[in-house]
């Protein structure tokens, strides 16, 4: 797999988050004013799961008994606002199992990589793809819980006179009242199926 750019691991994306938002920048070649809130939004966001977020201890059992090496491969951008609401539980997971190598990378700058990982034709992230030691794909998950997607999905189709910040809303509002859950449930269903 030939990755362009920097490959993070979870502090590492996070710190640069932090020195992004001090500069008033984002990630990518589209450096708007807008992108760099949403940035420094989503640098909050990230911060407060960091301080906050415990994981089930249903989860906990299953990633403690991992037994073979996982890459985790996870494709972002620092503006994403679903990647703050979940990047932090990725990292967490990740933290509690010595069989999990997670690297994050950016979406804009492996192009390629983002065409073989696209959902529904779309570039959306995240996108994390599970590797074993061999490169051989175990699953994928991404860009969202599917709660989430649900009104995504349901917003595209019928916005209802909501524009995209009242939509933007309705989805964070979501993932403050999930608090993760739906993720972490995810997850433990693809480990399960392993």
């Amino acid at each position: 797999m030939n990755i362009q750019g920097p490959i993070f691991t979870y502090a590492e994306f996070y710190g640069w988050m932090q020195s992004l938002v001090a500069a008033g920048k984002t990630s990518g070649n589209n450096q708007t004013e807008v992108l760099a809130d949403f940035t420094a939004l989503n640098k909050r966001r990230m911060k407060r799961l960091n301080r906050t977020l415990s994981l089930e201890p249903d989860l906990l059992l299953k990633l403690e008994s991992i037994e073979k090496p996982q890459n985790w491969l996870v494709i972002t951008e620092a503006w994403c606002g679903d990647s703050a609401q979940c990047l932090p539980v990725i990292g967490k997971m990740a933290s509690y199992s010595e069989k999990i190598e997670l690297s994050i990378v950016l979406r804009d700058e492996n192009p390629q990589l983002m065409e073989v990982y696209h959902t529904n034709g779309s570039k959306s992230i995240p996108k994390l793809i599970s590797f074993d030691e061999n490169e051989k794909e175990l699953f994928l998950w991404g860009p969202r819980p599917e709660p989430a997607q649900e009104i995504l999905s349901n917003w595209k189709k019928e916005p209802q006179g909501r524009n995209w910040e009242e939509f933007e809303k309705e989805l964070h509002t979501w993932y403050a009242k999930d608090k993760t859950k739906t993720l972490q449930r995810e997850f433990l269903q693809l480990f399960n199926e392993l």
